[in-house]
């Protein structure tokens, strides 16, 4: 059966007299003459049998069907040209993998990460995308990924990596750093993520905080922790955020954890592996390195002090005893 798809050509001649208003420049752009322009606008208006381009006196502008026709395919070829790029870009020599990841779990804790896994895969050329969260994805095109433990993906192998460990942060010297050290936060204005506006209270019921705002999911909201954490840099409350998302600041002394309470995040994270992925030999050495570093990770954070308890000896020593929750 014939399949009714025009030249590449004819739908870039199309593209540029868009994005340029006119068919000279389009034709500067590509490198043809302006009659060759001319002539492929024709055949693809021939072929689809609907004038797209109109002529003025001021030169050529596009019909309302030719405005949206170019709306369709201008992503088509952007993302055409971006498949060829990486079919460009595939080294002869090496292999290549897809991961997907949650956004804030990739940029904190697996980019840091990754020179260790590429030290020991040097051929490996590792494709880094977002594996969206909420967002059901008929067939992800990952070959592994890091998403939350109920994130929905058919057929594919999960395996429980880490749990998430959430910290109250506060900038160095805040005006709430004091009275959330003692446990009470009842005047404290508490950020909020806007897909955790129930954290707050989970966090309080876990840390026996008695003294809490009447209303915890109040408060300045973000949709993302990147802009949450530099609210909290900027001091405009206290964040409620994966140690993993702040272990940078905190060890820089940027932000401080400003309650010992170290309380459980609402879900934790799993390595899912492609169904066709399963056995594969690249993949499982990614899964194994993925939670070889989750352990180390847990292993020590959990001999090392947090950066609270090491605020709070150093409050004790020059205000005295604190008054606890």
């Amino acid at each position: 059966m014939r399949r009714h798809i025009p030249t590449t050509r004819a739908l870039l001649v199309l593209d540029a007299v868009a994005r340029h208003h006119g068919v000279g420049k389009a034709a500067e752009e590509l490198c043809l003459t302006h009659s060759a322009v001319s002539q492929q606008l024709r055949q693809l208006e021939a072929q689809l049998g609907v004038r797209l381009v109109q002529r003025t006196a001021r030169g050529s502008a596009l019909t309302d069907a030719g405005r949206r026709y170019h709306a369709q395919i201008a992503g088509d070829l952007l993302r055409l040209e971006n498949h060829t790029l990486e079919a460009m870009a595939q080294r002869p020599d090496g292999t290549r993998l897809l991961v997907g990841a949650v956004p804030v779990f990739a940029e904190r804790w697996l980019v840091p990460r990754l020179p260790a896994f590429a030290a020991l895969q040097p051929a490996c050329s590792l494709h880094l995308q977002v594996f969206p969260t909420q967002i059901y994805m008929e067939e992800p095109a990952f070959d592994v990924a890091v998403q939350y433990d109920d994130a929905a993906w058919a057929g594919a192998q999960a395996r429980p990596l880490m749990a998430e460990r959430c910290v109250v942060a506060s900038a160095p010297g805040s005006r709430w750093q004091r009275a959330v050290a003692r446990g009470d936060f009842r005047e404290v204005p508490l950020l909020q993520l806007s897909s955790r506006l129930g954290a707050w209270e989970d966090w309080f019921d876990q840390a026996g905080i008695a003294r809490r705002p009447m209303h915890a999911a109040s408060g300045h909201r973000f949709d993302l922790f990147s802009m949450l954490v530099e609210a909290v840099r900027a001091d405009l409350g206290v964040g409620l955020v994966p140690r993993y998302c702040v272990e940078r600041e905190l060890r820089a002394g940027e932000l401080v954890q400003a309650h010992g309470h170290e309380g459980r995040g609402p879900r934790g994270y799993s390595v899912f592996v492609a169904p066709h992925k399963v056995g594969d030999a690249l993949v499982e050495a990614f899964a194994a390195w993925l939670a070889a570093s989750a352990a180390a990770d847990q292993a020590g954070s959990a001999s090392s002090p947090t950066s609270a308890a090491r605020a709070a000896v150093s409050a004790r020593r020059t205000r005295g005893p604190s008054v606890t929750a």
